[in-house]
Formats: C-alpha cells, sequence, structure tokens
C-alpha cells in the first residue's frame, strides 16, 4: 500500500513540476497583476495533492502525453458526469488499482523508495509542526495593545500569528507613525486566511520533499503572497500615502518564517519598486486578466482525455 501511494505521489510530484514551471514562467510577466499570480499557485498546489482530474480535450496534457506519460482512466461514464483521468509519467506498472510493478526489481525499488519518502516526510512535517509550538510558545509574553493586535520585544518584523485566531505582534521598537500602515498590511493577511495557505504550502513541500522545484515553488509563492498583499493595501492609498507605505517596509527589518505572514518577508527591494510603481487596474484590464487566469487554469489543472 505505502509503495502503491509513493507511486502516484512521484507522479504527483512530476506534474506540478511541470505546473509550477509555466507559473514561473507567467511569474515574469510584469503588467500580470500579483493577485492573479497569488492565485496561480493554487495549480501547482492542487496538482502535488491531486493525482486525478476531469479529462479536457484543451488540457497541456493532452500534447505531452504523447510523448511522455501515460492517461489512466479513472471514471467514465456516459451520463453528464465527465471522464476522470490519472496521468501515469513514471510508466513503471503493467497494471493499477492495486499497482502491478513491470519486474520485482522495480517493485523492490519503489518498496525501499517509500520507506525512505514516507520516514522523511514525517520528520519534516514533525520538525515543522514543533517549530510552530516553539514558535506560539515565545509569544505568550506579548502584550496587548488592543483587538487582536499585540507588541513584543522577541520579534524584529512585524507579523501574524496564528491559523484560526491570528494575532497581529509588532515589535517593540516600531516607530509609532508606522503602525497604521503596517496594521494595513498585516489584517489583509488576516482576511485572506494566508496563514493557513503557508501551512498547506509547507506541508506539501515537506510531503515532496525529493522534488527540489516544490521549495523553489514555496519560496516564489511566499513572495508573490506579500507582493500581493501590498498591492490590496496601495489601492486604498493616494501617491503620497504610497511612498509613506514605502518607507515603513524600509524601516522594518526582513522577517523570514514559515507559518507567519510577516511585514518584511519578502524581497525588500522588489516589494519598495512594485510599490512605487503600482497602477490600478481598469475595470477592462481586470476583466481580461481574469479570462487569461481563467484560460490558464483550464489548461493546466485539468487531464488529457487518454
Amino acid at each position: 500500500m505505502l509503495s502503491e501511494i509513493f507511486y502516484w505521489v512521484l507522479n504527483m510530484s512530476i506534474i506540478g513540476a511541470l505546473t509550477g514551471l509555466i507559473i514561473l514562467t507567467f511569474r515574469q510577466i510584469k503588467k500580470l497583476p500579483r493577485f492573479s499570480v497569488y492565485m496561480l499557485w493554487l495549480l501547482p498546489l492542487i496538482r502535488l495533492w491531486l493525482p486525478f482530474g476531469v479529462a479536457n480535450q484543451y488540457s497541456l496534457l493532452n500534447f505531452i502525453s504523447r510523448f511522455t506519460t501515460k492517461t489512466v482512466i479513472v471514471w467514465e461514464s456516459r451520463s453528464v458526469i465527465p471522464r476522470f483521468s490519472m496521468s501515469n509519467s513514471i510508466q513503471a506498472a503493467e497494471s493499477y488499482f492495486p499497482i502491478e510493478y513491470k519486474t520485482d526489481l522495480l517493485k523492490d525499488i519503489f518498496y525501499v523508495a517509500s520507506l525512505v519518502w514516507v520516514i522523511v516526510a514525517a520528520a519534516a512535517i514533525l520538525t515543522s509542526v514543533l517549530l510552530y509550538i516553539f514558535t506560539k510558545s515565545e509569544l505568550k509574553s506579548a502584550i496587548l495593545l488592543e483587538d487582536n493586535v499585540y507588541k513584543s520585544d522577541k520579534i524584529i518584523s512585524p507579523a501574524v500569528y496564528g491559523i484560526f485566531k491570528p494575532k497581529i505582534i509588532i515589535p517593540s521598537s516600531l516607530a509609532a507613525g508606522d503602525i497604521d500602515y503596517i496594521l494595513l498590511h498585516e489584517k489583509v493577511h488576516i482576511g485572506r486566511r494566508d496563514n493557513l495557505w503557508r501551512v498547506i504550502a509547507v506541508m506539501t513541500a515537506s510531503v515532496h520533499w525529493f522534488n527540489p522545484l516544490s521549495w523553489v515553488f514555496l519560496k516564489c509563492l511566499f513572495v508573490d503572497m506579500e507582493l500581493s498583499c501590498d498591492a490590496k493595501v496601495l489601492k486604498k492609498l493616494n501617491e503620497s500615502e504610497k511612498k509613506e507605505y514605502a518607507l515603513s517596509l524600509l524601516s522594518v527589518a526582513s522577517g523570514k518564517a514559515f507559518f507567519v505572514s510577516a511585514f518584511g518577508g519578502a524581497k525588500t527591494k522588489v516589494r519598495i519598486e512594485n510599490i512605487l510603481s503600482y497602477k490600478k487596474l481598469t475595470v477592462l484590464s481586470s476583466l481580461a486578466f481574469g479570462v487569461l487566469v481563467s484560460a490558464i487554469a483550464v489548461v493546466l489543472i485539468t487531464n488529457a482525455v487518454g
């Protein structure tokens, strides 16, 4: 059973890596709204968790399956329910459900590999959980300022801590003039449940620890999370306030943590450039980008017809 799970995890990792590489390409389009880029990261995330998908003639995998993958039909119905399929990039099995490997050697290799995979994945997840618990315990001494806003001398950068009952914690050394802009930023993180998405993303990278691209995607996701958060805040600010917001960003140190949404948690230079060059989208532009993102999603998230 463990060997079979790893077989499909490995397949998901290959398709997820391909999807993520395409998102990295679209990520280079400067005019693409940062929130759109942030949302596009859902596609490799889904690919890294779901081994099957709706079969669609417009899927990118229709083209790829001609050369490198085999399509396995999971569900086929004559009714309106769509066909579901799985992409088998490894092609080391003769049959599926349960998997029958082509040779005994392949069976032994996947058995050993699955044991290594689950041990390292469990260790990575356990380490992440312990780190999260330790971080929260360190902040029990934070002083309440108002609502869910706290002050602590144990952090150097403002951030949102917690998932279900998030708290905004700011460093004691923070200048009073920067607090309002920082709170705007952190409240966007809370409204979008970004810390929950962080946890899911870290768990995903831990499961696919053997795939170096999963860690590259994780880093880029965190950067795009901050950039899209900045963009939402900037919609509410005028030109002079944008400059003040940029100065607030410069005034705090760069915080780096997996499970917290830190105000200084992405590349400062990139964020400053985006803040100072930010322009609001027109309704027509927003619709155009919405159609583009939807088209990308259909092409990347669906499977080959078979």
